[in-house]
């Protein structure tokens, strides 16, 4: 199929679908589980939080602060995840189309840490923002950032005019090592997906399968890579250890973590980590793969009216 003169290239009309769909599905996923993402905001950013489950943590955090603390800093946030997924899925695609048909778990991680890489460099500024947006008025913001901006473009600007452009790619090491987790949840999702494939016999399997190949394929790459993540958002954020400069780099705040907390320290807020990222990778693998499938159905299989 790859002779004559079919010309692969980036910039396909799927590329787009599977970019919206991403997208898309992403942003419907993290909608419905937002409340877990500030549980694990809070264990991994406040040092004198208990670390409780995740129920628990809802319930006191409900209690102490209201319901609407549950959704502090969802606006930027989607808006953020909205960008950065139609960067990873239209990279991801977009490599894809210009590889060979067929497709390998080895090529499949190549790719998505391609794909990783583009999106870390493009988006982290947004990252940034989000985690500072998140945490305002609890107390854990530095102090000059709190009553400053509200918006995702206001926090750009101001950290950009205030702190340097070096600080709204803060956690970038961490975040280029992160690009394992991704790459590895694409390998694992593609992988099972061909297998998937080839046992419906090419059929559309039901929608509770893409939800568990999902959940899996998110399940191992964050439990495999978990204490980068908690390293990720203390630098984002501006970390809060007292004998450590405030420019310490990743591998410093590893080990002081390691240190004062042990192993456990590393996996902190990791039960409500793995609850939200799992649900959450599950339900946007699920409704990417059904939106991909819708708009095709519709913008290219619709029959040509002569």
């Amino acid at each position: 199929m790859s002779g004559g003169g079919h010309n692969r290239n980036v910039f396909t009309y799927d590329t787009l679908v599977h970019a919206i769909s991403g997208a898309a599905g992403s942003v419907v996923a993290m909608a419905a589980f937002y409340p877990l993402d500030t549980v694990r905001s809070r264990l991994q950013l406040e040092e004198g939080r208990q670390s409780k489950n995740t129920l628990a943590t809802i319930r006191e955090l409900v209690a102490k602060e209201g319901p609407y603390t549950l959704y502090r800093g969802i606006v930027p946030v989607l808006q953020s995840l909205c960008a950065s997924n139609f960067v990873y899925f239209y990279t991801f695609h977009g490599l894809k189309e210009l590889r060979s048909r067929s497709q390998t778990a080895g090529s499949d991680l190549l790719i998505a840490s391609i794909a990783g890489v583009i999106n870390v460099l493009t988006t982290t500024p947004l990252w940034v923002v989000n985690t500072r947006l998140k945490m305002r008025g609890i107390g854990v913001t530095p102090e000059r950032n709190n009553n400053e901006y509200t918006t995702l473009y206001d926090g750009l600007k101001h950290i950009w005019k205030y702190e340097g452009l070096d600080k709204l790619w803060a956690g970038t090491l961490p975040s280029l090592m992160l690009v394992a987790n991704p790459a590895i949840q694409f390998m694992t999702y593609e992988s099972i997906k061909r297998k998937v494939g080839v046992s419906f016999g090419g059929a559309q399997p039901p929608a509770w399968v893409f939800f568990a190949m999902g959940a899996i394929a998110k399940a191992i790459a964050t439990s495999l890579t978990y204490p980068l993540q908690l390293v990720q958002t203390k630098l984002r954020h501006g970390h809060k250890f007292p004998n450590l400069p405030p420019n310490a780099g990743t591998l410093q705040i590893l080990f002081y973590i390691l240190k004062k907390h042990g192993i456990s320290g590393l996996y902190r807020g990791m039960e409500a980590k793995l609850l939200q990222t799992v649900l959450t990778a599950a339900l946007m693998f699920l409704a990417y793969e059904k939106i991909a499938r819708f708009v095709f159905r519709i913008l290219l299989y619709k029959p040509v009216l002569r």
